[in-house]
């Protein structure tokens, strides 16, 4: 067993955002770190995730995971090195996955870690194209949206973590166009010119409904939802007789403070026949074998590209959430805990 460190700086809630969050919502406490007890493990995370879903578990509200309690350590999906262990089969210096970020030492129960190769891939990969994010992209488009060979696919925010894996997905299995939309002309260009996407638009330059039509003259048969509001009405304008939508996040209303109106076009949902189904990762870890061989291979043959943005610091966690909300990242926003 190492030298434990005395203490560990963790981020916590300390008042629930109204509308955007601000730092002053938040604060970075120092909590004294102990050897741990039987069955658990003592992790130096390394890096910790901020994903948009974080929004949410700041209101006091119920859902389908529980919200952050105030004045308590946030938590979210974290990798690091195991520095103290008192479990079997976790060694010190493996490296592991596990729940407990938004911290620099994280005390963890081993039956909620899992061990990972930094070998394979980088470990900030884990958190993204080959953990979570990536499986949230694999699962919405494959077994959600049924995607099938020639679609014509739309996804929002496909700059964006889960965007950008579902757009190079549906192109790697064969769909016949994959249009995406981002907040800036540099996002687009990326998209475009990086991740091989058909056609792409920046939706603050116009109407999204009208650069879609644009973009999809012949409609789209999949729309894979990062953003909600006015793109998902556009979606339900622009899907064909069948066409399938996975709504796997709504981000344009997560920090809004009044009621937000619904699609005004919801009718055509009925004369379409239109599938729009919500998207849980929790739901599908069923594909993950499937998931890590296939998406694996995808990187290591060059085909997939991956991005991340990565804020060096725990100290600046808060600021990473924040411009994720503000649309600042490129793929997937990563937090390097070290100091």
């Amino acid at each position: 067993m190492s030298v434990l460190p005395a203490s560990s700086r963790e981020w916590h809630l300390v008042a629930r955002p109204h509308g955007w969050p601000t730092p002053a919502d938040f604060a970075l406490r120092e909590t004294p770190v102990t050897a741990p007890a039987e069955g658990r493990i003592l992790v130096k995370n390394l890096h910790f995730s901020v994903d948009p879903y974080m929004r949410g578990r700041m209101n006091d509200v119920k859902s389908y995971t529980p919200p952050f309690k105030l004045d308590h350590p946030m938590d979210g999906g974290a990798v690091g090195e195991v520095v103290a262990s008192n479990a079997e089969g976790f060694a010190v210096g493996d490296h592991v996955l596990h729940r407990l970020g938004w911290r620099e030492y994280a005390d963890v129960d081993a039956q909620h870690a899992v061990k990972v190769d930094a070998s394979l891939a980088p470990l900030s990969y884990y958190l993204g194209v080959l953990g979570m994010t990536g499986l949230t992209a694999y699962a919405g488009l494959f077994e959600v949206a049924s995607f099938k060979e020639g679609d014509v696919v739309f996804v929002s925010g496909a700059a964006g973590a889960v965007g950008s894996q579902v757009g190079q997905m549906a192109k790697l299995k064969g769909a016949s166009r994959v249009i995406g939309s981002a907040g800036s002309d540099e996002k687009v260009k990326l998209l475009v010119e990086e991740y091989g996407f058909d056609a792409a638009f920046n939706y603050k330059n116009g109407p999204v409904k009208d650069q879609l039509r644009e973009a999809a003259p012949d409609g789209i048969d999949v729309y894979f939802d990062n953003v909600g509001g006015d793109h998902l009405e556009a979606a339900i304008s622009s899907l064909n007789v069948h066409g399938r939508a996975t709504i796997c996040g709504m981000i344009a209303q997560y920090n809004e403070t009044e009621p937000v109106a619904g699609p005004r076009n919801m009718a055509m949902i009925i004369g379409k026949r239109l599938r729009l189904q919500g998207v849980l990762v929790g739901d599908h870890y069923g594909l993950q074998p499937q998931f890590v061989q296939e998406v694996g291979g995808w990187l290591r043959s060059g085909e997939l590209k991956y991005d991340e943005t990565v804020v060096e610091g725990i100290e600046n966690g808060v600021e990473a959430f924040l411009g994720l909300l503000r649309g600042e990242n490129t793929g997937k926003m990563i937090v390097s805990a070290t100091r």
